[in-house]
This record gives structure tokens, C-alpha cells and sequence, in this order.
């Protein structure tokens, strides 16, 4: 049952982390702003996530969450909520940090996870649990969301304002040709392609007529894989790794061709403004956290590394299960990458 017939009068969004859940996520808050549009809606996310969402979500007031300042953060968080109760609260994140940072937020509606997506005892801090949707995505999750306040079903859009700054500095990066950008790490290296496998890649798209850029933040795992593809390179690519900010990579990818990334905030970011992406995955479900409109790009290994850690197939393991061979993303071969991108490169007419 709906728990609004009308639009409500404020909501507050808790989602605090990681940067593809909350672009995700944002999906679900634009949709609640199509159909009430005067619904005063507030979002505590992240520190470096709310840096993200403030410019991209004018109508939205961001709350930043600092996760290092603990329980002092939390009662930041809750001093800026002073006096103010919400119509709901949209729990979106089971972790414990989370629900104890919910305890401060006054609302008559605290949604979260039913039993089959909830965990870290997030039930224990909610009153509406709601029903988790056939599709194991993780922002099908959250569309969910939407539709138990009341909002009709909708297929998930982004609308991002990308201030023209940084789409002037993006387009200043670029040399007329297609651009591929390669994202090659996630924040944890394990979730990281190999260095050769990525070297290959960039070789092939440079006969193939692309230019090429390396992206990414600004940790001693991105930068160094970086440097590691780089020397393996016959030609110089422009190498931009931590050289950017979160919204200028935004626009670098919204101006790029096509992108290259493992299951990583960039790979979100980049299907947030439309841009094809080939992701790679091994230790998740692509099916769940795949970038959500170009999964049918994905070039996975998760299936056959489940396989052979466990002897189950996907449809045997729980939706959730993390393959934990941290050699899992050696599976993917070259020549499933090459031959991805050659697919896409047709079908979305790059070239």
C-alpha cells in the first residue's frame, strides 16, 4: 500500500556512501522530484559524496556526514536537524554506522530493507520494510523506495547540471577523436584488472583511431596502476590520474566516447550522463551493482570465479555473494575486453 496518496511535505534521504550507490540513488531522488516536485527533500550522504551531490541536486539540501569525526559527526548531523521532523525517512544503506546516525532523525515513515536486502540489524531501525523488487539491481532496490511512498513506476533517468566550467575544461581535454577514457581501478585492488590487460586494451584502441586518457582519483592505488599501464605503452596517453576533481571527471566522461572501468564509482558515474561502459567484473554480481544501463557491455568473470570457489552457480549462491579469490579479476581474458570493445564501438557507432 502507498503510504502517501498525495505528495508529502519533506522527506530525508540517508544514503552516505559509496559513489555508484549514491549516483544510484540519485536516480530515485529525481524521480520522487518529477512527481512532486514541491516535496522539500533532504539527503545526508558522505563527506566526498555530498561534495559530489550539492552541485548536481540544487533542489535538494545536502547534509555532509564526516564518517572520521564518529559520534561527533553524528551529532553534527543531528544539531543541523534541530526542530525538523520528517513526513519519511528513506534508510537506503544497511550498515550499522547508518542506522545509528537514523537514531537522530524524527520521522513518522522510517523506511528500509525488507528481510531479503536488509542486514546489520537495519530492521531493528525502520517501520516500513519495503518489498524488494524481482530485479536483484541495486537501484531497482532503491526505485522500490519511491514506489512505497506513492510515486508511480518509472524507468531510472539522471539529469545532472554539470556546471560549464568543467564541461569547458572536459572538452579542452579531448583532440576531436573518439575518446576512450580508462578508469582502471576501484578502491580496493583487488577489483582491479591487470595492468597488461589494460596496456593491451589502450593499444587496441589507439590503432582502432581512438585517443585514450587515464582517469581516476587521487590514492596510491590509482595513481600507481596508472603509472604501471603507462610504462607498458608504446605511445604516451594523456594520464590524468588524480589530477581531477569528482565533477570534472563527471564532465570528462559526459564529452568521452566510451569508458573503461572496473565495478568502481566512475563506472556509475559515467552511465549517470549517458556515456557507453565496459565494466569488468569478477567479485560481484554485475546482475546487482553492473553501471545499470550498459550491463549488457559488462565483461564478467563473476560466474565462472563463483564456480570455482564455492562449486555453485550464480543462481545457486545468494544474490549477495562476494567472490573472495583476490586473483578473481585475472579471469577476464584480453581477448574478451578487445572483443567487447569492438562490439560496442559498432553498435554505438564510435567510430
Amino acid at each position: 500500500m502507498d503510504l502517501f496518496s498525495t505528495a508529502p511535505q519533506s522527506l530525508c534521504v540517508l544514503r552516505l556512501s559509496a559513489i555508484g550507490d549514491v549516483c544510484n540513488a540519485m536516480a530515485a531522488v529525481q524521480a520522487i522530484q518529477s512527481q512532486w516536485p514541491y516535496t522539500k527533500i533532504t539527503w545526508i550522504a558522505g563527506k566526498g559524496e555530498a561534495a559530489l551531490l550539492t552541485p548536481l541536486l540544487p533542489n535538494v539540501t545536502i547534509i555532509a556526514f564526516d564518517k572520521k569525526q564518529g559520534f561527533k559527526g553524528m551529532k553534527a548531523v543531528w544539531q543541523s536537524l534541530k526542530g525538523q521532523k520528517f513526513d519519511a525517512l528513506l534508510h537506503m544503506q544497511s550498515a550499522i554506522r547508518a542506522s545509528l546516525l537514523s537514531v537522530g532523525i524524527k520521522a513518522k515513515y522510517r523506511l528500509g530493507f525488507d528481510k531479503v536486502r536488509a542486514s546489520d540489524l537495519q530492521s531493528l531501525f525502520t517501520n516500513v520494510k519495503v518489498p524488494s523488487p524481482q530485479s536483484l539491481h541495486v537501484l531497482d532496490g532503491f526505485m522500490a523506495f519511491t514506489e512505497a511512498l506513492g510515486i508511480q513506476p518509472q524507468t531510472p533517468t539522471w539529469s545532472l547540471p554539470i556546471a560549464d566550467e568543467n564541461l569547458t575544461w572536459a572538452e579542452g581535454q579531448m583532440n576531436g577523436k573518439p575518446t576512450l577514457v580508462v578508469a582502471p581501478a576501484a578502491s580496493k585492488a583487488f577489483k582491479n584488472w591487470t595492468a597488461e590487460g589494460y596496456a593491451g586494451v589502450i593499444e587496441h584502441a589507439l590503432r582502432k583511431g581512438f585517443d585514450v586518457i587515464l582517469a581516476g582519483g587521487p590514492g596510491k592505488i590509482e595513481v600507481e596502476l596508472g603509472q604501471t599501464i603507462e610504462r607498458q605503452l608504446s605511445q604516451p596517453v594523456k594520464n590524468l590520474i588524480g589530477k581531477t576533481t569528482l565533477l570534472q571527471l563527471l564532465a570528462l566522461e559526459k564529452h568521452a566516447s566510451l569508458v573503461l572501468a572496473p565495478d568502481s564509482g566512475p563506472a556509475h558515474l559515467a552511465n549517470a550522463v549517458g556515456t557507453p561502459v565496459i565494466g569488468l567484473y569478477a567479485h560481484h554480481n554485475p546482475a546487482r551493482t553492473g553501471p545499470y544501463n550498459w550491463r549488457h557491455y559488462v565483461v564478467s568473470a563473476y560466474a565462472e570465479a563463483i564456480k570455482a570457489e564455492t562449486g555453485k552457480t550464480v543462481e545457486e549462491v545468494s544474490w549477495r555473494t562476494r567472490v573472495k579469490d583476490e586473483n578473481a579479476m585475472k579471469r577476464i581474458t584480453f581477448e574478451s575486453v578487445i572483443a567487447r570493445f569492438d562490439e560496442v564501438t559498432e553498435k554505438e557507432e564510435l567510430l
